[in-house]
């Protein structure tokens, strides 16, 4: 009898496979000199999220695509498009949920479900409108060397309170609840300060203010999970932003990813779900802050 196919499994497995080929999946887009893959985008503009989007950007950087657009069969074929023979589908998930009687008690519970689907980058279909296309590679956004008004409204939107000092380290105090960031001039760049400032964000979103993620810091295993969950969260706001992510923070935490990964085949789903609120925390906030200043 054929063995069930294990979604989890899959997923964990190309993730991990990438880890061992020496670049994370998360951090594929900012590989050479381009700078940084289409945020995954359905065919509707609806962004993706999540592991779906580890996921694409796994698929973009294997085929070099530059459209940000994913379509299903259907999809394709309701926007006047045909996939060409031949391609080579990426998969998706989608979460949702069913109810079934508890024979104990006779109430309904609802029970959670991950079902797979197949999806085809707007490249592999022709016939669709001109604007799925992609365009050619960008290289690496050139900040130069100063402060950008623009990246310092975005971090100044979130709320966060950001100090400097003389200090080299670059860290976010959660008994303080601040972020530390020495001087921009000690940086090589202004891209590696505010990839770096971008890093220390995500991991100010788990306060208990906020999405309350340090209570379950009971160990070594768990700090080093929180440092997955702020490496991928900084990912998806750089990818968002125009920034290129700040990697040196997270680099003694690869072998120890590599070990949960191999032990618990829904971490990176739980990884890539606290990753997805980060970013959408400190993104939302500056949605909220253009709202007001054009009200």
């Amino acid at each position: 009898m054929a063995k069930a196919f294990d979604l989890y499994q899959h997923v964990t497995d190309s993730i991990i496979a990438s880890i061992e080929a020496g670049t994370p999946a998360w951090r594929k887009p900012w590989t050479g000199d381009k700078g940084g893959a289409p945020f995954p985008l359905r065919s509707n503009g609806e962004p993706y999220s999540g592991i779906n989007v580890l996921m694409l950007w796994l698929a973009t950087e294997a085929k070099g695509y530059r459209s940000p657009f994913w379509f299903t069969y259907r999809q394709a074929k309701e926007a006047g498009g045909q996939v060409r023979k031949g391609e080579t589908c990426a998969t998706v998930v989608k979460y949702g949920t069913f109810e079934r009687e508890d024979e104990a008690t006779g109430e309904d519970r609802r029970i959670p479900y991950l079902k797979s689907y197949s999806v085809f980058n707007a490249e592999q279909i022709e016939g669709l409108a001109p604007e799925y296309y992609g365009t050619p590679a960008e290289t690496a956004r050139d900040l130069g060397t100063e402060a950008d008004p623009a990246l310092d409204a975005f971090f100044a939107a979130t709320g966060a309170e950001i100090r400097t000092s003389d200090d080299p380290r670059a860290y976010y105090d959660p008994a303080a609840d601040h972020i530390h960031m020495p001087p921009i001039a000690t940086f090589h760049d202004a891209a590696g300060y505010y990839g770096t400032l971008a890093h220390e964000a995500c991991h100010w979103t788990g306060h208990s203010t906020r999405l309350d993620r340090f209570s379950r810091f009971t160990d070594r295993k768990a700090y080093a999970f929180e440092e997955l969950i702020a490496e991928i969260g900084n990912c998806m706001v750089c990818a968002q932003i125009g920034l290129t992510p700040d990697f040196e923070q997270s680099g003694a935490y690869l072998k120890s990813w590599l070990r949960a990964l191999n032990d618990d085949k829904r971490l990176i789903f739980k990884a890539a779900s606290d990753a997805q609120k980060a970013a959408d925390l400190l993104t939302k906030r500056q949605r909220l802050e253009d709202e007001r200043a054009a009200a």
